[in-house]
């Protein structure tokens, strides 16, 4: 027979924790300075040029080259500097509307035959596909939807002289990618004395939309194969479909006066509704331009105080309420 005398289990009067807000609901505020300098140092003191090249419209100096027929096609955009840039000035590319987070396209690529491995150089991973051998049936190297896609325009930078000459500036294409890239994960296939990298890659095609073969592309010996530094800084694939990868330095910097860049116009990109742009960044206190940190402070604060406000509401409402106990 059930025992039903009057406890402290059975009436539900047990001690129990309950959790109570404590008067401690004000934002902190000394964060906000910081936050805000994040913001206006990375938007203001690092803003130097940015250049849409695209040539989507009829007025652009680029629009001509958009017709993917004409072959070797350049253009020119100008630009002004009004203050001193102090070097080094960093130069990038930027595209819009490109998706390499794409899941297929991510992962469309051969490590161990950008490593340098020989057997996966004649043998490239299935995660190639399609791009892993021609209509021959030859392995292409590198293999994959990345390289394939590969950005290929040049960029050279001209400072316009008052006596209308023009002087060029040197672009250093060295250290533009990440070292732990550079030195660990890409490597060229080993060659034997007096073997040149041509043979290395013999028996081998390039992909299907370069116009040269990896061991072609520059005029640097150095520089050339799985070991092109524009083609490591590619590789790294970005997560927003609109990215900037570095292409240049200038490590003297740029004084004020008028510039033109001249474009080797090659990377199609209206197809897609896609945008190309020229990019000039500085270094402050804080590195490289890059809002994305700022904004985040900021959207992140905002949200702390609409919920410091609303438990703030709910607190005060509801601090003398108890529920009633059932007996």
């Amino acid at each position: 027979m059930c025992d039903c005398r009057f406890t402290s289990v059975t009436s539900t009067q047990m001690v129990a924790w309950v959790g109570l807000y404590e008067g401690n609901y004000g934002f902190n505020f000394r964060n906000l300075p910081c936050k805000v300098s994040v913001c206006l140092t990375s938007e203001i003191f690092s803003r130097p040029p940015q250049l849409d090249y695209t040539g989507d419209q009829p007025n652009s100096s680029c629009y001509p080259c958009t017709n993917t027929t004409i072959e070797g096609c350049k253009c020119t955009v100008q630009f002004k500097v009004d203050t001193l840039l102090v070097g080094p000035v960093f130069m990038y590319y930027e595209l819009s509307n490109f998706y390499q987070n794409q899941r297929k396209y991510g992962v469309s690529r051969d490590d161990d035959q950008l490593n340098g491995d020989l057997v996966y150089l004649k043998e490239p991973a299935e995660d190639c596909f399609p791009f892993r051998r021609d209509s021959k049936g030859k392995p292409i190297a590198p293999c994959g939807a990345i390289a394939n896609s590969m950005f290929n325009d040049s960029f050279v930078v001209y400072k316009m002289n008052n006596n209308g000459t023009r002087t060029k500036i040197p672009l250093n294409a060295k250290g533009i990618s990440w070292w732990t890239d550079y030195n660990v994960k890409f490597n060229n296939p080993p060659t034997d004395n007096g073997t040149d990298l041509r043979q290395a890659f013999e028996g081998t095609v390039k992909p299907i939309n370069w116009p040269r073969p990896a061991y072609e592309l520059d005029t640097e010996p150095g520089n050339n194969g799985f070991i092109n530094e524009d083609f490591i800084v590619w590789m790294r694939t970005a997560a927003l479909p609109t990215f900037r990868k570095l292409y240049r330095r200038m490590e003297r910097g740029l004084e004020p006066g008028n510039y033109t860049v001249e474009i080797s116009y090659n990377y199609p990109v209206v197809s897609f509704n896609g945008k190309k742009r020229v990019t000039f960044s500085t270094i402050s206190w804080m590195g490289g331009r890059n809002p994305f940190l700022g904004i985040a402070y900021l959207v992140c604060g905002c949200v702390c105080i609409v919920t410091t406000v609303v438990m703030f509401i709910i607190y005060v409402k509801y601090q003398g309420a108890q529920a009633p106990i059932e007996k």
